[in-house]
């Protein structure tokens, strides 16, 4: 079950709230099925590595305009680093690490999870057509279970500035997955099914659908019972409604707007927006800890049947992607990690994990505003300075290393800053 603590909102204080991992597994329930990364050393990062780390994620909440940051970084050669840095909200009380908070599209890899754990079992297959399940979409008999999942289906997406606007004037609005989906629906398909990757939000709820209808339980129960479960993560889950208002979430927050321009003294509260504008696309709630934990899971194919194929043949996810960048079964591989990364109203996120260091980052902005490819590029600068550190015991840093370096990302976030963030 999600831990729920009631919410303080005296005192302020700007100092950045830091705790020690023990190791993530310490941090979540018991899990079923163990995550095969190398053990965790136990202990901070030298102090030169946190210094770096609080330095890049300091800069990026200047540049995306963020109150707040939660962030993980686990490096088991040499330690960890889980810090919530800044404010719950501007003047508002100090962030706790412990927090949860809107995960976002890392709810796509999960969903992936579930469906890859069904097509085992035989309660689906991966090339069954989403209209085997899913009614009123005939013209999607081309469509496959697999091809929602590498989103290469061809659908388009149902985010929009105009929907947003639905959102904000009424947030609390329950809203059905067909409702959302049909936007998507109704943009051209521009490639056939099967052939290049699309972003495709409306893919995603789609086979969330396809799954219930399949299994007969709801999206809810099926993260519960094939991902969070197994893995003890036990602040991880699917919402569809409006958060529980004793929910210790960390505020999602976006600049207002006006005559097309970001007002960047004036903020909007978009923390209790209902989750079903995101359900099995983006609608899981989680913590700092618990993504790291399923990143590293991810990534070592923990939750996959022997012999799955999900992350073999990825699809570059554009034409002018370079080439260690690509996407399969709801994830991104960057180098040698395998993630996730982007934005819902009020929050930017990413994971990402390397499977044979164990090398693993989890961050969260509190400020939707920006280009969610801003927290891309933090994660990927956290994830190349913690590569480099020293190992801990007389032990080795791995020697693998990633197509960039912590520079190459810090440089992008200063140039993409809105409302006059610092560089």
């Amino acid at each position: 079950m999600p831990r729920r603590i009631a919410r303080g909102r005296a005192g302020a204080a700007v100092a950045a709230v830091v705790a020690l991992a023990l190791g993530l597994s310490a941090c979540s329930g018991e899990p079923t099925v163990p995550i095969d990364v190398p053990e965790q050393v136990t202990g901070d990062l030298p102090e030169e590595t946190r210094t770096q780390l609080e330095s890049a994620v300091t800069a990026a909440m200047e540049a995306t305009g963020s109150t707040g940051a939660i962030v993980g970084v686990w490096a088991p050669w040499s330690g960890s680093w889980v810090a919530g840095l800044g404010t719950v909200t501007t003047d508002g009380p100090a962030v706790d690490p412990d927090m949860s908070f809107k995960a976002g599209r890392i709810t796509r890899a999960m969903t992936c999870d579930v469906l890859y754990q069904l097509a085992e079992e035989g309660t689906v297959r991966l090339d069954d057509s989403v209209t085997t399940y899913v009614g009123g979409v005939a013209n999607l008999g081309d469509v496959t279970l697999e091809q929602l999942c590498d989103s290469t289906s061809g659908i388009g997406r149902y985010y929009s500035s105009s929907l947003l606007a639905m959102w904000l004037s009424n947030p609390e609005r329950a809203w059905k997955p067909q409702e959302l989906a049909a936007f998507g629906l109704g943009a051209e398909r521009t490639s056939d099914p099967g052939l290049i990757y699309r972003d495709s939000d409306a893919g995603y709820l789609l086979l969330g659908l396809a799954l219930e209808r399949a299994t007969g339980k709801s999206a809810e129960d099926l993260i519960q019972e094939y991902v969070a479960g197994p893995l003890g993560l036990e602040s991880t889950y699917l919402e569809v409604g409006v958060p529980s208002s004793d929910l210790d979430l960390l505020d999602g927050l976006r600049f207002a707007r006006a005559d097309g321009d970001w007002v960047c003294d004036e903020t909007v509260d978009l923390t209790n927006m209902s989750g079903s504008i995101g359900y099995t696309d983006s609608g899981v709630i989680s913590t700092i800890s618990d993504l790291g934990r399923y990143a590293q899971a991810l990534a070592a194919g923990t939750l996959m049947p022997s012999g799955t194929d999900r992350f073999d043949d990825p699809n570059p996810t554009s034409s002018s992607a370079p080439s260690w960048y690509s996407y399969a079964g709801g994830a991104f591989q960057a180098g040698t990690l395998i993630g996730s990364w982007g934005s819902v109203p009020g929050y930017l996120t990413a994971v990402f994990a390397d499977a044979e260091s164990g090398l693993a980052v989890a961050v969260v902005l509190n400020n939707s505003a920006a280009s969610a490819s801003q927290v891309r590029s933090l994660s990927w600068e956290l994830a190349a300075i913690a590569s480099k550190a020293q190992a801990a015991g007389g032990g080795e840093i791995p020697t693998a290393g990633l197509p960039w370096t912590a520079e190459d990302y810090h440089a992008r976030i200063a140039d993409n800053a809105i409302c006059g963030g610092s560089e």
